[in-house]
């Protein structure tokens, strides 16, 4: 595994400015950077960049974390795999030899994104160079597509015999890697292997930190009785249920853009790319898969899906467009003119043309239906009105957030009023109906899977994705979640390890002697008082450096704890003569932490007597009943005594005249 002096290495070397700069557009701010929040949309920035800590954190969700927790929220990959993307960013070698022990499964995913590479660049060169491959250039070249399209995207060419086992193996890599990265396949007259792909063009497919994870290859001979694209089989690198095709070429518009255009074929995304419309995707040769929506969702929140006229287009628009619904999505349909689809279109009428034709077409999903029954006439037999409006309501049923179904249940109301010439009442009802029906269906589905043998199950499935949920990651290395969901941390909580973290020992000292481990409610928090009091027994240094170095959840709870969202500007003194110091008192502000942390600390335990004392009966119900009537005086106390009153100065204070508090001087405005 990579080694803690190399983690730290990386740590110092990255510039988080620089790399979070590659996603979100950041303003100097007094000694930090500002901008708006990559995790969910807002107009006003409340994201905040600490260069001098190495953190950031958003005052808006509250999202926080370091360098490598951003890189990886950002990309979706691991921990190690976010070392290793900074590393080769910033040119820092990482020894590619695995250590004894070192887990299987990462040494061979690392031997798989090798293999990858190097086939990508090998089928590049093929491209570019073989003679074998002029049919394929006389096509990339019928689409317009010049050298620098073609080395953007990395396009190549697979020859018609098992080259590219014959290159790997001279250049010493081994069959096994091949063979698991789903680009040779054993011989039928198992006598060794041969290529997966032959005699196509090759897209890779590229993971959104731009590495090659996969490939499709298309057909050349269009008479050939076989498929038009074969793409990668499942690997320990690619699930193809959470790929999109070109999110690494269009994460940072569909971002900036706050929108993500969704089509059927590679060769759409990669002509308008081209034409300068950056923010497009493609399913991979796919379905739309909730967890293909999830990995856009990181990028923006709103869709617009393009599909073919087809039924099979619209059969899977109509699927694409009810998962994308369901994971909270903002979805809108379009449909293009007759006989053109989003390459054509926008080689043969531009950018500009495409922009205004989808600000005129894209409808949201209640109104294309509708519009759609009504150009196929569906909407003038009741029996498919009726079917049409249900449809939708089956659609809108979908939608997690309540306020969202009622804005499209009211919307659908408007749309269909002249056909139905009722109110919403009946739609709501239906609706209701729907989300019953829906959720008894979820019932029984959750008893048979739960009542079928573990037999049953697929465990044996190859290579299951390991980038769902929290990362596990193997030996030392700590496995964090990709999307923290935040919640709000008890303010006093943070407040008192803050000033432990800023004022050193004789600050532990007074908080240690007042405060208890179990005072904490938040778990993280409780840890981190932990180990700092640990460290204040071990004699060891406690510092906000120290801290901004170790493991997670270390540097994300920094930013919870020292950034503030608002700071008083410069200006501040020049104007009032006086300078704001956050910490005037220290003791002061200390006690005022403290005291709301063993009040709610008490409250907590008188709750748990509460549900005690009701299951409770005898000699141990009277003895709790004394217990909780000790901790309800000992709440009132605390309630009515100030905080400076209820908690000693400590006996160094006298000791220490830095760690007084300066006497309130008010000068007069006239006299500033």
């Amino acid at each position: 595994m990579i080694s803690d002096d190399k983690k730290e290495e990386i740590r110092q070397t990255a510039d988080i400015v620089e790399v979070v700069g590659d996603y979100v557009k950041l303003k100097k701010s007094g000694s930090g950077f500002i901008g708006l929040c990559p995790f969910h949309n807002e107009k006003t920035p409340s994201f905040h960049v600490t260069p001098s800590m190495g953190i950031y954190k958003c005052f808006g969700c509250g999202e926080s974390g370091d360098v490598f927790s951003f890189v990886m929220a950002m990309e979706g990959i691991s921990f190690p795999e976010s070392l290793r993307s900074l590393a080769d960013r910033y040119g820092i070698d990482i020894p590619d030899e695995h250590v004894e022990g070192e887990d299987e499964r990462t040494k061979l995913r690392e031997g798989v994104y090798h293999v990858l590479k190097f086939a990508g660049l090998f089928f590049y060169r093929q491209l570019i160079e073989s003679e074998d491959a002029g049919k394929a250039r006389e096509y990339l070249k019928k689409r317009g597509y010049e050298r620098n399209a073609i080395k953007a995207f990395g396009l190549g060419y697979a020859p018609s015999n098992s080259l590219l086992l014959k290159a790997a193996t001279k250049e010493g890599i081994p069959e096994e890697y091949l063979l698991h990265a789903d680009l040779v396949k054993p011989s039928n007259r198992g006598d060794g292997y041969y290529d997966t792909f032959r005699d196509r063009l090759m897209f890779p497919i590229f993971n959104p930190s731009g590495k090659v994870i996969a490939f499709a290859g298309r057909i050349l001979d269009e008479g050939k009785k076989t498929a038009k694209y074969i793409n990668s089989a499942q690997t320990p690198v690619y699930n193809k249920s959470e790929v999109v095709y070109g999110v690494n070429f269009a994460k940072n518009e569909i971002r900036k853009e706050g929108e993500v255009i969704l089509v059927e074929g590679y060769t759409d995304v990669i002509t308008m790319n081209r034409h300068g419309i950056k923010n497009v995707v493609a399913s991979s040769g796919t379905s739309l898969t909730a967890g293909q929506i999830k990995i856009l969702q990181r990028y923006g929140n709103r869709i617009v899906m393009i599909y073919d006229a087809d039924s099979a287009g619209q059969t899977a628009m109509e699927r694409g467009m009810n998962i994308a619904l369901e994971q909270g999505m903002e979805v809108f349909l379009m449909e293009l003119p007759d006989g053109e689809d989003p390459d054509s279109f926008v080689k043969q009428f531009g950018k500009e043309s495409f922009m205004e034709y989808k600000r005129k077409k894209a409808e949201d999903f209640v109104t294309f239906t509708i519009l759609k029954a009504e150009k196929e006439g569906r909407m003038d037999r009741p029996g498919d009105r009726s079917s049409t409006i249900r449809q939708i309501l089956e659609s809108i049923a979908l939608i997690p957030e309540e306020l969202e179904r009622q804005v499209f249940v009211q919307h659908l109301h408007q749309q269909t009023q002249k056909y139905r010439k009722g109110s919403d009442r009946e739609l709501f009802q239906q609706l209701d109906k729907i989300i019953v029906e829906k959720k008894e269906k979820e019932r029984y589905r959750k008893t048979r899977t739960m009542s079928q043998p573990s037999s049953v199950r697929d465990d044996d499935a190859p290579f299951p994705s390991e980038e769902r949920g929290p990362v596990e990651v193997a030996g030392d290395e700590p496995g964090i979640r990709q999307r923290p969901v935040s919640t709000k941390r008890p303010h006093y909580e943070m407040e008192v390890i803050r000033l432990m973290l800023q004022y050193g020992e004789n600050m532990v000292k007074f908080i240690g002697h007042n405060v208890a481990e179990d005072h904490f409610e938040d778990e993280e928090l409780r840890n981190f008082y932990a180990d700092i009091i640990q460290r204040h027994l071990d004699r060891e240094e406690i510092s906000v450096e120290h801290y901004t170095g170790r493991e997670q959840p270390y540097p994300t709870l920094l930013g919870d704890i020292l950034l503030e969202r608002y700071t008083v500007s410069d200006k501040h003194k020049e104007k009032t003569g006086n300078e704001f110091k956050r910490d005037k008192n220290l003791y002061k502000t200390a006690k005022s932490s403290i005291k709301p942390l063993q009040l709610y600390y008490y409250e907590r335990k008188r709750r748990e007597l509460s549900q005690d004392i009701k299951s409770a009966d005898g000699d141990r119900k009277t003895k709790l009943m004394k217990t909780l009537t000790k901790l309800q005086k000992e709440i009132t106390r605390i309630h009515k005594t100030p905080a400076d009153e209820l908690f000693d100065d400590p006996d160094f204070l006298k000791k220490d005249p830095e760690m007084q508090s300066a006497k309130f001087d008010y000068k007069m405005k006239s006299d500033r």
